[in-house]
């Protein structure tokens, strides 16, 4: 009788690895960002209005709407499905936006439709947080010092631009998403959208500055594929 368990369990134990080995992994997206031409050069932040902020730099930062990197290498763009993934529920953590030397830290803040969100001030100076959605309601909120993080979320997916009225310098983007499926580039300008289930995608790519593109991949199993977006920069 004892034999006849251990065969069973081990019978068992067989068909869960077989049917675990035979289930069918999910492709992924990959590829890079980056610009034809030359940019506009990048300007420098002038901070004096604000001397609590300014002399947290040893120089002068620059503004954050083009950002390259090496071999014409594209920073914060968002590169996501804009097609054919189902729409998901939000995860359970908020996103931070926060704002530490007068700026703010992701430059551009990506998250779900209906996650929660948090506005931070990290500084010893007030801000006056101002998103401008065109399809989310609007609204506009003071943040002093030491103050609780201001929460809330958004119920249409959207690129909303979002400034302080009171650092005009202070301005990027909250990247409202339908699904997980998204990433912003870096310094290298690489992606990769993992996890995704056979079937046909929209890629999208946006910039704040340069505009998006989109390009249609097929994945029809575990295999990766390569899609590349260049955009072309404007010298003004």
């Amino acid at each position: 009788m004892q034999a006849k368990k251990v065969w069973i369990t081990a019978a068992a134990i067989f068909t869960t690895l077989t049917m675990s080995s035979a289930r069918p992994q999910n492709g992924a997206i990959s590829g890079r960002v980056s610009f034809d031409g030359t940019p506009a050069k990048a300007h420098t932040i002038d901070m004096s209005m604000e001397p609590i902020c300014a002399k947290q730099y040893a120089k002068p930062v620059a503004a954050e709407n083009v950002v390259t990197g090496p071999d014409n290498a594209l920073e914060n763009v968002v590169v996501y499905v804009s097609a054919g993934a189902p729409d998901e529920p939000p995860p359970a953590q908020p996103a931070i936006l926060t704002q530490k030397g007068c700026r703010y830290s992701p430059h551009i803040l990506a998250f779900q439709v209906n996650q929660d969100f948090e506005i931070v001030n990290e500084d010893q100076t007030a801000h006056n947080i101002h998103p401008i959605p065109t399809s989310n309601r609007e609204w506009n909120k003071s943040q002093p010092p030491g103050a609780p993080p201001i929460e809330d979320k958004y119920a249409r997916p959207e690129f909303i631009p979002v400034k302080c009225n009171i650092h005009p310098w202070m301005k990027g983007t909250l990247a409202v998403m339908k699904n997980s499926h998204y990433a912003i580039t870096t310094g290298d300008g690489e992606f990769k959208l993992p996890n995704l289930l056979p079937g046909n995608y929209s890629i999208t790519a946006w910039h704040e500055s340069y505009g998006e593109q989109t390009q249609e991949v097929t994945i029809t199993g575990s295999e990766s594929k390569t899609v590349n977006f260049v955009f072309k920069a404007k010298p003004y």
